[in-house]
Order: structure tokens, then sequence, then C-alpha cells
């Protein structure tokens, strides 16, 4: 028996007489184009939304929107590639109406057009609420890092832009030695491996020069690293190793996993992110009172107080970072605190009594220390201070204490957490080749960003409801 065979290249064929022969009526572009058509381009502040009277006729932004949206939605987000697919993609033959721009057109369309893209995912946001595709209750808060277009070799902080100008120090003093016991055997002709040592000392005096400008600019600026090719992306960390690019913070829907809001950020860490992505999920999905889930990475008195007084209700693992316990004794957890007396009881069943209040690092803290230490007989375990047991509290830590508490009763928050929002950022990163950002600047980054999370959120939704539904719902 021989193998499936193929047909012949210069068979005929009848083929449809419409290219809208080939698309089917549930199929994603067709929610696309209707989509982009019920947009307002002009209103949303897209670039050429009113066609000049003179001049060469430029693309509608509608159409190249629409192309982008597919290339995102498809893993095709180069604007080189997007040209080509143009061309020879039937299901981008139908969307573009036979249209073919060209890459740069395509390219300055993105860049061009930063502000008007993030309102466009907005405004899908706004249909997923329009259909009830968010349940308003529990959302959950994360953050994860993005690569930029910017090697680690061109990103500076102090400590690393000290070592390189030590490096250089020694490099021209070994090769200055070299060049003077040249110099006293050949006095009178000099070898030629000489000229290339001293145009190498040269190269290297003018790198050290570089990198003092760098300091001096640290120092005016008052910022801790300097990046060179995207000056807006940052050294961050990621899996224990260096990288330099964006933190991306997300808000997720605990009801579909849709994404509610999305901002992206240089700040190397999340904890200064939770009470303002918070508010902007509330705001967006006008609810008087929701639950927020996120990771210890969030644990900041500050940010969840903010959360409190807003109405929301936060769930955040607290980080455990007291010496004590490092060194085999008694950690903080395992002292109480009586509001009523203001004061800690220890394992041992003593109390420890407000002696001062002072502001460490710009924050409010209060002291308590022990009063019958000395002669507890269990201090080897609790302390290795020759007096008392000293211990320290924020003016706010009731609402730590607060959280801790609901942690305790409510554990099944936190294996919520990690079902609603760490797979959006696999999906992105993953499924749509999200990688690394392609463009430069925290403004461009954003745009690009806000592409990708408007691709995830109409993946989930047709899932969810189908194309008819949604283009149903425009109307």
């Amino acid at each position: 028996m021989g193998y499936i065979q193929g047909e012949r290249r210069n068979q005929t064929y009848l083929l449809p007489p419409a290219i809208d022969d080939y698309i089917t009526e549930d199929h994603p572009v067709r929610f696309l184009d209707a989509f982009v058509a019920a947009l307002n381009i002009k209103e949303l502040g897209f670039h050429k939304a009113e066609p000049k009277e003179t001049g060469r006729p430029a693309y509608d932004p509608a159409d190249l929107l629409r192309l982008y949206l597919y290339g995102y939605l498809n893993r095709v987000r180069s604007s080189r590639r997007l040209e080509a697919e143009a061309g020879r993609n039937l299901e981008l033959m139908w969307l573009m109406r036979n249209l073919k721009p060209d890459f740069k057109t395509i390219a300055d369309f993105r860049k061009d057009n930063t502000r008007a893209i993030k309102a466009v995912c907005r405004e899908f946001t706004l249909l997923c609420k329009k259909m009830d595709l968010f349940g308003g209750e529990l959302v959950a808060i994360d953050g994860s890092k993005f690569q930029a277009v910017n090697s680690k070799e061109r990103a500076f902080t102090k400590k690393r832009l000290a070592v390189r100008m030590e490096e250089i120090e020694a490099k021209i003093e070994a090769y200055l030695k070299l060049l003077d016991s040249q110099d006293q055997e050949e006095a009178e002709l000099p070898l030629p491996q000489a000229k290339e040592m001293k145009g190498r000392i040269e190269a290297w005096k003018k790198r050290r020069e570089q990198y003092q400008a760098y300091w001096r600019e640290l120092e005016e600026t008052g910022e801790k690293q300097i990046t060179l090719t995207d000056p807006d992306s940052r050294m961050i960390s990621r899996g224990g190793e260096t990288m330099v690019g964006y933190n991306v913070q997300t808000a997720v829907d605990a009801k579909h996993h849709l994404i509610v809001e999305h901002e992206v950020t240089n700040e190397v860490t999340d904890r200064a992110q939770l009470a303002h992505m918070a508010e902007k999920a509330k705001a967006m999905l006008e609810v008087e009172e929701m639950e927020v889930v996120a990771d210890a990475g969030y644990s900041d008195v500050a940010e969840i107080k903010q959360c409190e007084e807003a109405g929301v209700t936060v769930y955040v693992p607290t980080q455990n970072t007291s010496a004590n316990r490092k060194l085999g004794l008694f950690g903080k957890e395992r002292f109480r605190y009586e509001a009523e007396k203001d004061v800690y009881r220890c394992p041992a069943g003593k109390e420890l009594t407000y002696r001062f209040a002072t502001v460490e690092k710009g924050r409010p803290i209060r002291y308590y220390v022990g009063v019958a230490c000395g002669s507890c007989s269990i201090k080897s375990q609790c302390t290795r201070n020759k007096e008392n047991r000293r211990l320290t509290r924020h003016v706010d830590e009731g609402v730590m204490e607060r959280m801790a508490q609901r942690m305790r009763e409510h554990p099944e928050k936190m294996r919520l957490r990690k079902q609603i929002v760490e797979h959006p950022f696999g999906t992105i990163k993953h499924w749509m080749g999200m990688q690394c950002f392609l463009l430069r600047g925290l403004e461009k980054v954003g745009a690009e960003m806000s592409l990708g999370v408007l691709a995830y959120n109409l993946q989930r939704a047709i899932k969810i409801v189908g194309v008819k539904q949604l283009i149903a719902a425009l109307t």
C-alpha cells in the first residue's frame, strides 16, 4: 500500500468567486472587522483620522489597526512580517480588502498612535463589561518582567561603573609599563606593536571619560541606574537573573480571567503597585467593594491601608524578615499584641511595654521593651541582647494584623490567585510570543502591551461567548 498522494501542481480548480466565501461566519476576523468599524477613530485620537485634501492619500488608520489586531492575535508583531502576511495570508486579504501597506507605514502607525491604541484596549474592556463578563467581586493582581530593547552591556549602576573604570585603569597601567619596557629596548626604532598599544590606550581613555560622564549624570539626577539604548528601561531581577526590561502589572477578574486593567512600569519591584492597580480595577468595574489577592511582593502596610480606605479588602501574605528567626530565636510572630493595654505578650506570658516612638527610613515606628527578661527561663531562645527583648511596631501595623487574620480564615484565596492571574502572563508570553518588547520608551512599550492585553482578552471572549454574540453586542 502506498502513501497518501497529493494533487498535481498544475491541477485546475473552480474556486469560489469571492474571498468572502473562504471566511466562515464565526471566524474571528469578522469580529475584528466589526469591532474596528464600530470605533470612533477620530475621538480615540488616531493620527490621520481625517484625510487631507492634498498630497498622497494615506492609509485609513482603521485598516492599519485591523492589521495590528490580527497580528497580535496570531503571533505576528513585526512590521516586516505583517507586510509579508498582508500579501499572502487569505484571512488578512479579506480583513484588509487586499491592501498591502509597506513595513514603514505599519511601524509608524504603532509608534505614532500610542495613546489611541491604549484607548482601543479600554474600549474592548468596556464591551466585556457591557456583556457582563466581569464578576467584580475578586480581582488578582500580579506583575511580570518583560525584556526591553537594551542589553545588559548598555546598562550601568554606580557600582558597575566603578568596576569598569577600575578595569580600564588596570589595563592602561599594564600597557604603559609594557610601552616603557619596549622604549628602553628599542629607543631608536619603536616597534609597530607600540603604535597599536597607544591606540588602544587612547580608546580606553575615551571609554573611561564616557563612564565618568554616566557617573556624573547619576549624581545629578539621583537615579540609581542608567540605560543607554532604551533610557526608560531598568535592570531588574527575573528568576534570579538580572535583565534589562519593564515591570508589567495586571489586574485580572476571577469570573472569566479577563484582564481588567494593566500598566507598564519601570519599577524594579511590585511593592508600591498594589493600591494603584486595585483602585484602577475598582473604578473600571464600578463596584463599591472588591476583594484583591496578590503575592508577598505586594506586602506593604501603606499600600494595604490605602486599599482599605478605598473599600478594597486585601489578601496578601506578609513577608517575615525577622533577623532573630534566622538565628533560630523567637520571631515576632510568636508575640501577641494586646491593643487594650498597648503591650506585647511574649511566649513566656510576660509583657513588653511601649517605651518611645521614632521615624526610621520615613516610617513611624513604636518601640516595645520587655520588663522581666533578665529572670526569664527561656531568654536564650528569645534574644541575644544582654538586657531585654525589644520589638518594633509600625503605627499602622493593625492593618497587617487584620489582613493576617483574614488570610488564616480564608486560605483558599491564595490558591485562587495562581489560577486567576498567572496564566494570562503565560499566554501572552508564550502563546503570543511576547517574551520581549519591540519598541523603546515607556509610552510606546505601554501601547505595545495594550495590543497584547487586547489580543488576550479577545481570545478569551471569543472562547466564552463566540464571534456572533460579540458582533451582536456591538450594536
